[in-house]
C-alpha cells in the first residue's frame, strides 16, 4: 500500500490501474505458473538462489521477499532455511504465495504471507530489518523504481546481504518495448496471446533459424518445455516480458552508484550478454 492509504483503497487502485491497462496483472500470470511447479523447478530456483547469495544454506537468516509473485523464490528461501516473510501488492499474487506454502506444507510461523507496498516507507519500516533482502524483476514494474530501491535497500540489516534484479538499459530497443508494453495492457484480453506471438516471433524465428544452422533444432523445441535458472516455465515468462508494464530501467552503474551510496558493497553480479533482461546485484550492506 502507499503510505496514507487504507488496504481498501490500495487494492481497488490497483484493479482500475489494470482495468485502465495502465498497470499488467501479474498475479494472474503468476497463477497460471502453479500449473506447472514442480520439485525439479524447485531445486533449481534453490541451487540459482544460493548460488548468487554465495551461501550453501539460509539456517536461521531472516529473508524478506518484497514483490514475491508466485512465492516460488520464498520456498526456495524457506527450503533453504531461512525465516521468511513475503508480500506483494497484488492480491493474486498474495493468493498464489499462500497455495505454494501450503502445497510445499510449510504453512508455519517461520514463512508469513501478506499484501504490501514497497512504496509505502511506513510499512517497510513496520517489517524492521532482514538479514537478506531480495527482489527479483519487481523494483522496475512498480513505477517508482528508485523510490522502491530506496524503501528496499533500508530493509536490509547491518552486515546483511541485498539480491535484486532491474532490467538493463538498452537505449532505444528499451523504448520500443515500453511502447510494446503499453499497447498489450490497452487491448482487450482476448487479443492479448496473439499480439504477445506476434511481438516475439522476430526474437524466436532468428533463435529457430540459430538451431537450424546447428543442425539442432531439437535444442528449440525443447526450450519451451524447459524452465530456466529460477525454475520459471518460458510461455508464463515471455507473457510476463512482454505485459509487463509499468516498466522502468537502469545501467549497472546507475544500480551500483545508487546502492553504493546507501552504504553497500558489491559482492556479485550479474550482467554479461542480458540484453533487455534483468541485471543482477548481490550488495552486502557495509564493508565486505
Amino acid at each position: 500500500m502507499l503510505a496514507g492509504t487504507s488496504h481498501y483503497e490500495a487494492t481497488s487502485a490497483h484493479t482500475q490501474e489494470i482495468a485502465r491497462g495502465e498497470r499488467f496483472a501479474f498475479g494472474r500470470n503468476w497463477q497460471q505458473l502453479l500449473r506447472v511447479i514442480d520439485e525439479d523447478r524447485i531445486n533449481h530456483a534453490e541451487t540459482s538462489l544460493s548460488r548468487m547469495l554465495r551461501l550453501h544454506q539460509l539456517n536461521g537468516l531472516t529473508f524478506l521477499d518484497v514483490g514475491c509473485g508466485s512465492g516460488l523464490s520464498s520456498l526456495a528461501a524457506r527450503r533453504l532455511g531461512a525465516v521468511v516473510h513475503a508480500f506483494d501488492f497484488d492480491a493474486q499474487s498474495v493468493a498464489c504465495a499462500m497455495e505454494l506454502r501450503r502445497r510445499y506444507g510449510f504453512d508455519d510461523p517461520a514463512w508469513t504471507i501478506e499484501e504490501g507496498s514497497v512504496l509505502d516507507p511506513s510499512y517497510i519500516g513496520r517489517l524492521g530489518t532482514f538479514d537478506i533482502v531480495y527482489s527479483w524483476g519487481v523494483l522496475h514494474h512498480t513505477g517508482r523504481m528508485w523510490d522502491a530501491l530506496a524503501t528496499t535497500c533500508s530493509a536490509v540489516a547491518p552486515n546483511g546481504r541485498l539480491f535484486i534484479a532491474v532490467y538493463n538499459d538498452l537505449g532505444t530497443s528499451t523504448v520500443r518495448w515500453r511502447r510494446i508494453k503499453r499497447i498489450y495492457n490497452r487491448l482487450p484480453a482476448a487479443f492479448r496471446p496473439l499480439f504477445t506471438l506476434a511481438a516475439i516471433a522476430p526474437a524466436e524465428s532468428k533463435a529457430l533459424l540459430s538451431a537450424c544452422v546447428r543442425l539442432r533444432p531439437s535444442d528449440y523445441i525443447r526450450s519451451w518445455t524447459a524452465y530456466n535458472e529460477r525454475g520459471m516455465h518460458r510461455w508464463r515468462d515471455i507473457v510476463d516480458w512482454v505485459g509487463g508494464y509499468p516498466y522502468e530501467v537502469a545501467t549497472p552503474e546507475q544500480v551500483f552508484d545508487f546502492c553504493q551510496a546507501r552504504g553497500f558493497t558489491l559482492l556479485s553480479m550479474h550482467c554479461g550478454g542480458v540484453g533487455l533482461g534483468c541485471n543482477e546485484f548481490v550488495f552486502q550492506r557495509g564493508p565486505a
